[in-house]
C-alpha cells in the first residue's frame, strides 16, 4: 500500500494502539457478519480512524468503504463509552513499520438497517474487505471471530445489547463461557427475558 498523505495516515496512540471503529449492523434481531475476502474468517466491518477524523466519521467512512452502505440508510443507536482494546498475536505485528501496532482500540457503534433491502456493496475499494455476507444470531460472531478478537467482540456485544434489545437481550448461548474463557474474558450468564 502506498503511504498515505499525513492527515490522512491511522492514528496509532504511544502505547501503540491503532484507532479504529468497529461496526455492528442490526436487522430485526440479527446481525451482519462479513466473510473476509478469499475466505479468511468472518467479521464484523471494521477499519482505522485516521487523523484528525473523529470516531462517528470513520465509521460512516469505512461503512461506505467496506459495504457500500451511506449514513441514510441506518439509524445510529449508540456506541460503546470507551474505547476497547485487543493485542495482535506477535506473528502477527509488522515490526516493520513505525510507529509499531501492537494492536487495536476500538470505539464500536451500534447501527440499526432502516430499509430489508440494503444494497451492500463490496467493491468500493481496490481491495474488498469483504466477499460475501450473512446475518446471524446477535451473539454468534463472538464464536465466530478470529481467536484474538472475541474478547472484544464480547465486551462491546454486551455493552451494546441494552441498545440493541431494549426490552430485554436475548440469553447467552450455550457455548458462551466455553467460548470465552479462551480469550480471557468472562461474562455472567444473564437470565433469559
Amino acid at each position: 500500500m502506498a503511504d498515505l498523505p499525513r492527515d490522512m495516515s491511522d492514528v496509532i496512540d504511544s502505547d501503540g494502539f491503532r484507532s479504529n471503529v468497529g461496526i455492528v449492523l442490526m436487522h430485526r434481531d440479527e446481525v451482519f457478519l462479513g466473510r473476509r475476502t478469499g475466505g479468511r474468517g468472518w467479521q464484523f466491518p471494521q477499519g482505522g480512524v485516521r487523523a484528525g477524523e473523529a470516531p462517528e466519521q470513520a465509521l460512516y467512512r469505512e461503512l461506505d468503504e467496506e459495504i457500500g452502505l451511506e449514513e441514510s440508510h441506518v439509524e445510529l443507536l449508540g456506541h460503546t463509552g470507551d474505547w476497547l482494546r485487543y493485542r495482535l498475536p506477535s506473528r502477527y505485528i509488522r515490526r516493520n513499520q513505525h510507529p509499531v501496532c501492537i494492536g487495536q482500540k476500538q470505539r464500536w457503534f451500534l447501527l440499526r438497517l432502516k430499509s430489508t433491502a440494503a444494497p451492500f456493496d463490496f467493491g468500493r475499494t481496490a481491495e474488498p474487505e469483504f466477499d460475501r455476507w450473512r446475518w446471524v444470531p446477535y451473539w454468534e460472531p463472538v464464536r465466530e471471530v478470529i481467536y484474538f478478537k472475541r474478547p472484544v467482540y464480547a465486551r462491546a456485544l454486551e455493552e451494546l445489547s441494552p441498545l440493541a434489545f431494549p426490552q430485554g437481550r436475548p440469553a447467552l448461548p450455550a457455548w458462551w463461557d466455553k467460548v470465552t474463557a479462551r480469550g480471557g474474558h468472562r461474562v455472567a450468564s444473564a437470565p433469559a427475558h
